[in-house]
């Protein structure tokens, strides 16, 4: 008898074991992409970026990242307890950069994610950190000098893009827009002298621009057709993570870090940026 007392103990005690090592499992897992407890402590957080823009956010031929939109949330992740081998970028392509958000495949998302009312509905947002403008992208010795000596020049973006309709909308109607799936295809077209501009965020064609091969070939016009304000995409509730990028990137300014993190990315190609904008604080469109 006593044998059968010692025997259901030891089973009780063994299934409180086993339950505690179930529940345990999973602790370390948030709903976000991200462990819970993960800072510093070999977690890893996984964040959201482009893969196929200079500058911005870019994956090398040797797996590595670069940019300044990379380089922001290198920073970010730091001040959330993450070192650089602890981040997994994911690539998150501009149309499905809300629902990577709602799924919890990613944490947060540093990708030239312009702050909008239609997407404050589906997301909250941290920053802005980069106030961009819509520019055109030009020869070094073109003669283009405002929007509106686009009319009768061949005009490149991607196709659908609304800086392209914007400019034939509103600048230049007369311009000949050619459409392309790609920008690279598009900055290719220019340096052939297929096209004679391409049109996007500034920030986008400054990175292109960058680039080794296209150095002293391409200059901005110098254009702010537009206001972009780009911000860190965060979960819709998520306001502690709002909190905690927020005050990383307003340390980011004071340090220093953003304004090499600028040069570093966007100088080869003379982006005149702008001061880094307040946290909060959107620059509207004219209207």
């Amino acid at each position: 008898m006593k044998l059968r007392k010692v025997t259901a103990a030891s089973a009780a005690a063994l299934v409180l074991a086993l339950t505690a090592t179930a529940c345990g499992g999973d602790d370390n897992k948030d709903d976000t992409g991200s462990s819970s407890s993960s800072g510093g402590s070999g977690g890893k957080i996984k964040v959201g970026i482009k893969y196929d823009q200079p500058g911005l956010g870019l994956k090398k031929p040797d797996g590595s990242f670069a940019g300044f939109d990379v380089d922001v949330a290198t920073y970010v992740a730091k001040q959330l307890g993450y070192e650089p081998d602890q981040i997994e970028f994911v690539e998150t392509k501009s149309a499905d950069r809300e629902n990577a958000l709602a799924r919890g495949d990613v944490k947060f998302i540093a990708a030239t994610y312009s702050i909008n009312d239609e997407r404050k509905k589906k997301v909250d947002f941290a920053g802005p950190y980069l106030l961009a403008h819509q520019d055109l992208l030009i020869k070094s010795d073109s003669d283009i000098s405002k929007g509106t000596d686009l009319n009768g020049k061949k005009l490149c973006s991607v196709t659908g893009s609304t800086s392209a309709q914007n400019v034939q909308k509103s600048i230049a109607p007369k311009a000949q827009l050619k459409e392309v799936s790609s920008y690279s295809e598009c900055i290719a077209g220019l340096q052939s002298g297929a096209v004679d501009a391409v049109t996007t965020d500034d920030s986008i064609l400054a990175g292109f621009a960058s680039q080794d091969q296209y150095k002293g070939k391409f200059k901005l016009a110098g254009l702010k057709l537009s206001n972009e304000n780009y911000g860190v995409g965060v979960k819709k509730g998520d306001t502690a993570t709002v909190d905690k990028i927020n005050k990383a990137l307003e340390q980011m300014v004071s340090d220093g870090s953003w304004q090499k993190a600028v040069e570093a990315n966007f100088g080869p190609a003379n982006y005149k940026n702008e001061p880094a904008p307040k946290i909060g604080v959107i620059v509207p469109n004219a209207s």
